[in-house]
């Protein structure tokens, strides 16, 4: 671990609220730049949504009332999370960014998230059997 961070180790922040948070905000930041366009301003739109849902939806999993609540609120965030993989894939394509590196990066962190995600509804999962 890194000694200045404890949470931080090469880079990689390893607390899921704060590396949700940074993801929405980076989100934000991407969609806005991307192209005004009629179709630029719907996939920046579906983006937007999705790409910062998965951080609002791990607050509510971590409020929740059953290990089966949990696992329902975590994975309507793993939906979110994989819909923003295919718009992100849709605006690359197209393309409807100017930001093509950035682009890849988020696509990058949504998989890594996916991973996370879909790891802890397994162990939930687990738990409650």
């Amino acid at each position: 671990m890194n000694a200045d961070n404890p949470k931080k180790n090469e880079g990689k922040t390893y607390d899921l609220e704060e590396r949700l948070l940074v993801f929405a905000v980076d989100v934000i930041r991407f969609v806005e730049k991307m192209s005004k366009t009629e179709a630029g301003r719907h996939c920046s739109g579906q983006v937007l949504r999705s790409g910062t849902a998965p951080m609002a939806h791990h607050g509510e999993a971590q409020a929740a009332e059953s290990n089966k609540d949990f696992i329902h609120k975590m994975r309507v965030a793993l939906k979110e999370l994989r819909e923003t993989s295919r718009w992100l894939k849709v605006s690359s394509r197209v393309p409807l960014t100017q930001d093509l590196p950035e682009n890849l990066r988020l696509l990058k962190e949504t998989d890594e998230l996916i991973r996370i995600f879909y790891a802890s509804i397994r162990t939930a999962q687990r738990g409650a059997k």
